[in-house]
């Protein structure tokens, strides 16, 4: 730099310029100077270096390369280099003007904490597309996608304080001593984010809830798929594709229901309650008998004796049950009687269906339901019905 301040000034010495003309078109020429060169770094990172990053990284086996150092963190990267090269510059050629020397060294080192404060969330927020391709998350992604947000938080703070501390003209420490004293105030005016972000990390490293899974929180009306989890808000996309933005807290406290573990096993649960005409209950007579072997519902040496038709239709219908594609019959299936109502006798279908997807599973369950209803008759049963 003292080369090209010697050079300004040979050049200038030919001019008619002297005094204070003289000093401040030097100074000028050489702050233009120091900006060009700054530029042309920045260009220089911008047109050459972040294409050539990219390319390396596109030719690599790994897949890890390809977020930690995708164009958004080069970019950042790019936007510390000319602030450097005027903090080292710069200085000395206002050696002679300390007050503006001072400013300019401020003004440097907030850009340089804010540039940097930009690379580092922009690097953590990297660290979330790992699993940006999947529709569900792991337990270990969710925590990792949570502690991402706590990582941003302390990166902001510190950032805030080491800014704080530039323009006071203070150490850092001394600032970070200080806070100890507000401690309670802060406490008290961040409750509710303090609060979400407790909430939010139970929440994830419990592993209660993850990306992609179906809850019901009936109190928030959320009823569909999670979208995404942060460390203040939960974002649920319901069946009709409203959204709800549920607090990590009203999950912690109240209770919510989660179907992942009906979607992992191997089937969903159905259970259906029928109330049947106690008048219609009786012994089977013949003519019941042979009508259902005429059907082919039941065999005749599964009738022998005095048998109760509302037996006979327990029988064929876990019999039918057992047959049928769409039923998990490894799983409990049965027909089971409930204790006796002013409405009748409660009698319960309970069996899984293989069709855990909304709109095939209603299809199916319905399917079988109707078929239940219209064998009734058949076998001289009738629903409670009053008229």
């Amino acid at each position: 730099m003292n080369e090209i301040t010697k050079y300004i000034e040979q050049l200038l010495a030919s001019t008619s310029l002297t005094g204070g003309w003289l000093s401040f078109v030097t100074l000028s020429m050489l702050f233009a100077t120091v900006a060009l060169i700054a530029w042309l770094v920045y260009l220089l990172c911008i047109k050459i270096v972040s294409p050539l990053a990219a390319r390396i990284t596109s030719h690599t086996d790994v897949v890890w390369d390809d977020y930690l150092f995708n164009p958004q963190i080069i970019r950042a990267a790019c936007n510390i280099v000319p602030a450097i090269i005027v903090w080292m510059l710069m200085p000395p050629i206002f050696s002679d003007h300390p007050i503006i020397q001072s400013l300019i060294l401020k003004a440097t080192a907030i850009y340089i904490t804010i540039a940097t404060m930009r690379l580092a969330t922009t690097f953590i927020s990297s660290l979330k597309l790992f699993d940006n391709d999947n529709d569900k998350r792991s337990a270990t992604q969710q925590y990792l996608h949570s502690f991402c947000g706590v990582l941003k938080i302390i990166v902001l703070f510190l950032g805030v304080i080491i800014i704080i501390s530039i323009i006071i003209d203070r150490s850092p420490l001394t600032l970070l001593a200080g806070l100890g004293a507000t401690s309670a105030v802060l406490m008290l005016v961040f409750k509710d984010s303090i609060t979400g972000l407790v909430a939010g990390i139970r929440l994830t490293s419990n592993n209660m809830v993850r990306k992609g899974d179906w809850i019901t929180v009936s109190k928030a009306g959320a009823n569909g798929t999670v979208e995404d989890i942060t460390l203040s808000t939960v974002k649920v996309r319901n069946f009709d594709n409203t959204i709800v933005t549920v607090p990590p807290q009203k999950l912690i406290e109240d209770s919510f229901q989660n179907w992942h573990g009906m979607e992992e096993s191997s089937g969903r649960r159905v259970t259906r309650t029928i109330y049947l005409d106690f008048r219609s209950i009786t012994v089977a007579s013949d003519e019941l008998k042979k009508a259902l072997a005429a059907e082919g519902l039941m065999k005749p040496e599964d009738m022998n004796g005095d048998v109760i038709n509302l037996t006979l239709f327990r029988r064929y219908m876990e019999r039918w049950l057992e047959q049928r594609d769409d039923v998990v019959t490894s799983s409990t299936y049965l027909m089971h009687l409930l204790d006796p109502t002013a409405n009748g006798l409660p009698i319960e279908i309970y069996f899984f269906l293989k069709q855990k997807e909304w709109k095939a599973y209603e299809h199916h369950l319905a399917e079988i339901m109707e078929w239940t209803y219209a064998l009734l008759p058949k076998f001289g049963l009738k629903i409670y019905q009053r008229i």
